[in-house]
């Protein structure tokens, strides 16, 4: 099994998570907006070194998005910095997929259940996508996407299990998509942990990118982020 870093700033909690040799540690706290002062001394209270490929670590998974726009940003900045420093591959995750994982994790969901996942996207909107539980694994249903509670018009039928920050709109939601949650856990949060199931899928199918190509996805078109060899920066 490969050794990876997982980074999640994508709201309120700072998470980092390793994955060494099958065993599991982390770090995750809950401190909005503090994420750029104590990211960092979370790293090093996992990999004390610094030094990520000495320490037997394959590539450096983080969560690509959606989620706070600042948060992302510095994500992606520490992300990218780390893969050129150390010459590691890094692999996206999606927050949304990252926490429906969390929500299968903790037993809140089991096969065969739809899992409707969220985060609050501020300006009374908030970002979504579908997952079906299928064993250990998870289906998207959609490509995530951020529209008002009251426009949110979720395919199929049947119930869902509903999770994140963007139930924070549950009052807002339509009465008849409101009628088909049958649970709804509202305090879950993405964890960086939670990105390695679907990086060592994504990794075992060649599925990375390099430092230049580290990219937050903000899910609205109007947001744009520059990578390396756009900053001016040496790729």
């Amino acid at each position: 099994m490969a050794n990876l870093l997982a980074i999640d700033t994508s709201t309120d909690a700072c998470s980092v998570a390793l994955l060494h040799q099958g065993e599991i540690s982390e770090c995750h706290e809950i401190i909005p907006r503090q994420h750029s002062q104590r990211l960092f001394g979370m790293l090093a209270e996992l990999l004390p070194s610094g030094r990520l490929r000495e320490q037997g670590i394959d590539a450096i998974c983080y969560g690509e998005g959606p989620g706070s726009f600042t948060g992302l940003r510095v994500c992606a900045s520490a992300v990218q910095g780390l893969c050129f420093a150390n010459r590691l591959p890094a692999v996206p995750v999606s927050t949304l997929e990252a926490q429906a994982h969390a929500a299968l994790r903790e037993g809140l969901v089991s096969s065969g259940d739809t899992i409707l996942s969220t985060l609050d996207a501020q300006i009374g909107e908030l970002y979504w996508c579908r997952f079906r539980v299928d064993g250990a694994e998870l289906v998207a249903l959609d490509v995530a996407a951020v529209c008002k509670p009251g426009a949110m018009a979720a395919a199929g039928q049947g119930a869902m299990v509903a999770v994140g920050s963007g139930l924070n709109h549950l009052a807002a939601l339509p009465s008849e998509l409101r009628s088909r949650l049958s649970h709804c856990y509202a305090d879950l949060l993405p964890r960086a942990r939670d990105q390695f199931p679907v990086a060592l899928a994504k990794l075992a199918r060649g599925q990375v990118q390099s430092a230049e190509a580290v990219c937050p996805v903000y899910v609205r078109d109007e947001i744009s982020w520059k990578k390396l060899s756009e900053q001016g920066k040496p790729a």
